[in-house]
């Protein structure tokens, strides 16, 4: 079997987007109500750190992660009790759910009758008995799978031949699609994930000019949350800007609340997303006029939950200030005395320091639509 993506590859990847980022023409795969690749929005994904088998905790986490933008949510499931739960969390959720399988084969055909997708690595499911049952019983319910590689968890052989480097991640992935491909099943989404970021980028670069699979992004085990933060958006943001990329997932030891934070900022940072409350705000310095830090904390903590694009600019003085904040939807600038309120494009009055916060929530909820 011919991939499909080989033929070709560097003629037919690229097609123009509106933001000018040239985006690797993948296939499109059904994932519940969304699409991964082709010219659908790009996903942002998170995963669950309850307890799988406590149903209830699990959905309460889900919910809370939807409210403020992960798209599709991953579970892990390593118990039949776990595969079993997983039906009671798709009917009280609305989002697709994704479930991570390793080694036994059971648990996947238990899990497959509720979830949208299947994170799975086909080698380590065992026999191809096994391997084909899986296949079946995704072709029967109409589920993808997503064929996860990690440079931690290489095969053996492939470390002898390559070590630790990309080459080894993409041979992996290549030699876990082509058993998928033998059984004629190709609503298959792809990773090749690593915590070093430059054999991340090169692995995602190579299999790209090989496939036209569509791939889910990630820095795995980045860390904590600010250098799991620099290190995922520097990996992925290499990656998307060259239109490489169908869905991400930020993977850092925190509340998984942060990592779609940070999976919203990378896609806004390269106009790949605009949804919610997008703040411009100044670093501060001896000529600032009101407390820019404090304004953007409280600003960003309480509006996390929109999702209507509003740009607003918190600038505290008039070098860059009204510049900015012309180019907003609201901004404020910090002047001796009474501050300016910026209103699309207009100053449209002047308000002291302990109206600030008020006014601007005010005003970003009136604009939202939630007042």
């Amino acid at each position: 079997m011919i991939l499909l993506g080989a033929i070709s590859a560097k003629r037919i990847w690229f097609r123009m987007t509106q933001n000018n980022i040239l985006r690797r023409k993948s296939r499109k795969v059904k994932v519940g109500k969304l699409f991964i690749g082709g010219d659908s929005q790009i996903p942002i994904q998170s995963m669950t750190t309850t307890d799988t088998t406590d149903a209830k905790a699990t959905v309460e986490q889900i919910h809370e992660l939807e409210e403020i933008g992960c798209d599709i949510i991953r579970v892990s499931a390593p118990t039949m009790d776990a595969a079993k739960a997983l039906k009671e969390i798709k009917e009280n959720i609305s989002i697709p759910l994704v479930v991570d399988i390793h080694f036994d084969y059971r648990i996947a055909l238990e899990a497959v009758k509720y979830v949208d997708k299947v994170r799975i690595n086909p080698g380590n499911i065992g026999n191809p008995d096994k391997v084909q049952q899986v296949v079946k019983a995704c072709k029967d319910y109409g589920v993808p799978m997503r064929v996860g590689v990690n440079l931690g968890s290489l095969e053996r052989d492939l470390y002898e031949k390559y070590g630790y480097a990309p080459e080894a991640m993409v041979e992996s992935a290549m030699r876990h699609v082509k058993i998928l491909e033998d059984l004629d099943f190709y609503d298959t989404i792809v990773s090749l994930k690593a915590s070093d970021v430059p054999r991340m980028v090169k692995a995602y670069r190579l299999f790209a000019e090989k496939t036209d699979y569509p791939l889910h992004l990630g820095v795995t085990e980045a860390g904590s949350k600010i250098p799991g933060a620099i290190k995922s958006s520097m990996g992925m943001g290499m990656l998307l800007s060259e239109g490489i990329g169908d869905t991400i997932r930020v993977s850092l030891s925190e509340d998984p609340k942060e990592e779609v934070k940070v999976g919203k900022l990378i896609l806004r940072s390269l106009g790949l997303r605009n949804d919610g409350v997008q703040v411009t705000s100044c670093p501060t310095c001896a000529r600032t006029h009101i407390d820019v830090i404090k304004i953007v904390e409280e600003l960003e903590n309480e509006t996390e939950k929109i999702k209507k694009p509003i740009h607003v600019a918190v600038m505290g003085c008039a070098v860059n200030g009204p510049g900015e904040s012309r180019k907003a939807d609201l901004g404020i600038v910090g002047a001796p005395g009474n501050h300016l309120l910026y209103k699309n494009g207009q100053i449209v009055k002047r308000i002291n320091d302990n109206e600030i916060k008020e006014i601007l929530l005010k005003e970003i909820n009136e604009m939202a639509g939630e007042n």
